[in-house]
């Protein structure tokens, strides 16, 4: 039996230095880089809400909003939104600051999508349901059906005309 889970226990925190070898000639932090860390943030905590593998099955919309320079240190933070069946909603934000913690400010943020797979099959499989408890919780894990239905509609996966929950956002 899936048992349901808090939204609070299915976070990860993870931080990094920004090197020489992680930025651009313009000594700012490489988008790919940000993404990977982000990816790994990301995939950890889906994995620990799963308690099994798993994989990225969707990135939405990643923001760049603040440069990230050379010799800052950056907080990645990965917070479960909802879980569906056998995939999972992630919120991973960035917070950037000087090595002495000055100056911390939100630079990045996106919303990933995982899948749980059995290790041996590869197949996947069904995840433990989540329950908000702050207001911020409840609001993304609302509005997660929403963002799931728009994924699954712009991957040719959902025919516009059953993605109900984006329909109550056109028609009210």
């Amino acid at each position: 039996m899936i048992k349901e889970k808090r939204i609070s226990e299915s976070r990860t925190v993870m931080t990094e230095m920004i090197m020489p070898n992680d930025t651009n000639p313009l000594g700012n932090l490489m988008g790919g880089n940000l993404m990977r860390w982000m990816d790994i943030a990301g995939g950890v905590c889906a994995a620990k809400h799963a308690e099994a593998h798993v994989v990225t099955a969707a990135v939405d919309h990643v923001s760049f909003d603040l440069p990230i320079k050379l010799g800052n240190v950056i907080t990645i933070t990965a917070q479960l939104t909802r879980a569906f069946n056998s995939s999972m909603e992630v919120y991973v934000e960035v917070q950037v600051a000087e090595i002495t913690g000055a100056n911390q400010r939100k630079s990045n943020h996106a919303f990933f999508s995982f899948v749980a797979l059995d290790s041996e099959t590869l197949k996947p499989i069904k995840v433990h349901k989540v329950s908000p408890e702050s207001n911020q919780e409840k609001e993304r894990f609302n509005a997660a059906t929403r963002r799931r239905e728009l994924r699954l509609v712009l991957s040719g996966r959902m025919k516009p005309s059953n993605a109900t929950e984006l329909k109550d956002i056109f028609l009210s």
